[in-house]
């Protein structure tokens, strides 16, 4: 067994950028995240979520729920913006 094998893998640290020579797809653009897209999507399913609020229950439980995973959701993104503000 080749020592190579057995070593464990150093963390990549958070401004890494993959190379083409260690991941092919970079070439295509993939190896990214695109956090304007992930918090669009946060933002439109905090909305949906809202917008469930409107139908036929009774109660106002589901009302309680929705709202406090909306708020949820547009916290994490809030809490992100703020942290990529403050690093750059």
């Amino acid at each position: 067994m080749s020592g190579a094998d057995t070593e464990p893998r150093s963390p990549r640290p958070l401004g890494w950028k993959a190379d083409a020579a260690d991941v092919p797809s970079t070439e295509w653009g993939w190896s990214g995240e695109n956090h304007t897209f992930f918090r669009i999507a946060g933002f439109v399913t905090a909305l949906f979520l809202l917008v469930m609020m409107i139908g036929n229950h009774e109660s106002r439980i589901e009302d309680l729920y929705l709202i406090g995973f909306a708020l949820s959701i547009v916290g994490f993104i809030g809490i992100d913006w703020l942290r990529r503000r403050r690093k750059g």
